[in-house]
Order: C-alpha cells, then structure tokens, then sequence
C-alpha cells in the first residue's frame, strides 16, 4: 500500500487544472461585471449616481473596480493554476473581494455620507441595484471562493496518484543514470550526481 508520504510533500502541491476550471470561470465573469457595471450600467439607467457612462469617480474604484478586478485576477489565476498553493491564495484573494463587495459600501457610509451615490430609479430598481452591484455580487463572489478554497484544500486519490507516479519516474531517472528533463510539473532537470 503507497501512502501519500511515498511520494512526498512537494508532489502532492500540485493538483489538475481542472480541478478550478469552472469556478474560476465564474470568478471571472463576476469580477469583469462587478468592475465594469458602474460605467456601462448608466446606458440602461442601472446604477448609482453619476448615472452617466465612463465617468471615473473615487466610489467605484475603491468600490467596484478594485474588487471586480481582483476577482478576475484571482478567477483566472484558478483556472489555469496547477500548484495547489497559489490556487488557494487566489481564493483568498477573491473571498475577500466578495466579502469588500458586501460590506465596502456599509463601512464607507460610516465616513462619508453619499459617498457610494444614490440610486437611480424606483424602490425595485433600487433594490436590484443594490444586488447585483454590491450585496448579492459579494454573496456570490464569497461562496464560490469558499467553495474552490474547499475544492483546493482535499488532496483527492488522483492527485496522490499522480504524484507516486511523478515520484517514480523522479527515482528511475536517478538510477539510470540519464540526464533527463523532469517530469512535467517540476522544475529544473534531473542529474545524477
């Protein structure tokens, strides 16, 4: 019976890039909305005051597009990232740009008065605005990090698998006594000294 310990810690960092695929995705799409709602939603009279497009103000950086863009950044960083620690630093990073998407606007308000705008248009509108650019976006963004941080934390059978079989041909190749490249996945080259 092969233990996860055969094949060594170093082996068992990295896990199939699949493994974030879709969540990642997700992440992305939601960061790319949550960065550029605020200037493309004023088209369709959707959003807070300004209510005009393209209009940069301090709000929706600090509000908006630094969150937004960090979850795109952490989403694509899930979905092409085989190394089980930087996947799960990105989910970090986009936990915590959901959770900034909840509660950015409530800490702000304590500071300054108006500072996120008002909404635009009816008690229903407003109340959809609110959703899906802060509170619900952030609910979401939060459980799908939480989600791909829970995914990226289970070294799973296929992942010790392949690292055993990493860890074999690490040991063949050193009894051959062939320089060879490494196995993919490693870095450097394998020599025997």
């Amino acid at each position: 019976m092969t233990t996860a310990t055969t094949a060594g810690p170093r082996g068992l960092l990295t896990t199939a890039r699949s493994r974030g695929a879709v969540t990642g995705l997700l992440l992305l799409a939601l960061g790319v909305w949550g960065a550029l709602v605020p200037f493309v939603g004023p088209y369709w009279n959707f959003g807070f005051t300004p209510d005009t497009t393209w209009t940069w103000t301090a709000a929706r950086f600090w509000l908006e597009v630094l969150p937004g863009a960090a979850t795109a950044v952490a989403g694509l960083i899930i979905v092409g990232s085989a190394n089980r620690v930087l996947a799960q630093l990105a989910t970090w990073v986009a936990l915590t740009a959901g959770l900034w998407f909840v509660v950015g606007p409530l800490i702000i308000g304590l500071f300054s008065s108006n500072f996120v705008g008002t909404p635009v248009g009816g008690s229903t509108r407003v109340a959809a605005e609110q959703i899906a650019m802060f509170y619900g976006l952030g609910a979401v963004i939060a459980s799908l990090a939480s989600f791909a941080s829970g995914r990226f934390s289970v070294v799973g059978v296929r992942d010790v698998a392949a690292a055993e079989r990493r860890h074999r041909a690490r040991r063949l190749d050193l009894t051959d006594g062939a320089t060879r490249p490494a196995v993919p996945g490693d870095a450097g080259v394998v020599r025997n000294p």
